[in-house]
């Protein structure tokens, strides 16, 4: 027997309850399956819309484990890569929105879709990273890769104070590049700066849209949660050769620019997918997570940590803007992080 958090849709209403099931319960995975006993995942915005009812983030069947992101011992495995006693990481690949996710004390998950823990973190550390800071690392990577190098200019990330933005801007400024962070929490601040903001700019400022299709050049590069008017004048307000990094829609979907900026100054604007990253890729990626971030780091973004019971409740605080910081879900109940 063991312990998960479980979605039911009763007639359009989505009810989270902690239920005792068995691993014959389990979904198995559609190859090379590995036997997980879960010990951490962690709440994401998208895991709250998912538990609270609020978004149209389950794609699978009812009923649904939710939770995108996990971390686990194997206890037996189909998949060549793995052994026993080995940790692993889960991200992406649907988990927590068609497959069942990591808000269950034990999982069947295909062993393609699981990456190795890195030496230098612990299992806690990588699910108070999770999906938002192995995105904002994809982020950080793909600026490097298109010579956004420290010494450039000021990067600047929008969303800051959210899970990706602040560790983005963690991981910028560990990188030793001029980081501005665009918030419209003014109680983020502190929080931002003590990450290793540079300076702090109102989300205003860049969220009505640009004026003119390429106004001046502020940013040497930029990663952007938000989407829609903001991303359009990030792309506008680029320094020549200057890039963005894309991964979010939370100020909308539509994009409204033009060609100007990327024919006459040579801007990338780059999508950043997490969901289905392939794996060599993900493992260089949580590797430069492992380097970059420090205990003073993990400190300052760990929020609290909460058990499976807590999640819904936990889901609408976040929701509501009112967490700062990553939130660990310590599954197994041991209290330790």
């Amino acid at each position: 027997m063991f312990s998960a958090l479980v979605l039911d849709d009763t007639e359009g209403e989505i009810q989270a309850q902690v239920r005792e099931l068995q691993t014959d319960d389990l979904p198995r995975a559609e190859s090379e399956e590995v036997h997980l006993e879960v010990l951490y995942s962690s709440l994401n915005y998208k895991d709250g819309l998912a538990v609270t009812g609020s978004g149209q983030v389950i794609r699978g069947d009812y009923p649904i484990v939710p939770g995108i992101d996990l971390v686990g011992r194997v206890l037996n495995t189909d998949h060549d890569a793995f052994e026993e006693g080995d940790r692993v990481i889960g991200t992406g690949w649907q988990l927590g929105e068609v497959a069942w996710g990591g808000y269950r004390q034990e999982a069947r998950v295909a062993g393609r879709k699981l990456v190795p823990l890195p030496d230098g973190l612990s299992p806690a550390q990588a699910m108070i990273i999770g999906t938002a800071g192995f995105t904002a690392m994809l982020s950080v990577m793909a600026l490097g890769e298109h010579d956004v190098s420290p010494g450039a200019g000021e990067v600047v990330v929008t969303g800051a104070s959210g899970g990706a933005g602040s560790i983005a801007v963690a991981l910028l400024d560990a990188l030793g590049h001029e980081v501005v962070a665009s918030t419209g929490s003014e109680t983020a601040h502190a929080y931002l700066r003590a990450l290793g903001a540079d300076r702090i700019v109102h989300r205003r400022t860049l969220g009505e849209g640009p004026d003119r299709p390429m106004e001046s050049g502020r940013w040497a590069g930029a990663i952007d949660a938000v989407g829609g008017d903001t991303l359009a004048t990030l792309i506008a307000q680029l320094k020549r050769h200057g890039s963005v990094a894309s991964f979010g829609n939370a100020g909308g979907h539509e994009l409204r620019t033009t060609v100007l900026p990327f024919i006459l100054r040579g801007v990338n604007l780059l999508g950043i997918d997490s969901n289905t990253c392939p794996n060599d890729r993900r493992r260089t990626a949580w590797g430069r997570l492992a380097q970059l971030l420090t205990e003073a780091h993990f400190d300052r973004i760990h929020a609290r940590t909460i058990s499976l019971a807590d999640i819904p409740e936990a889901s609408r605080a976040l929701l509501a803007g009112e967490v700062q910081g990553r939130i660990l879900v310590d599954v197994q109940g041991n209290g330790a992080a």
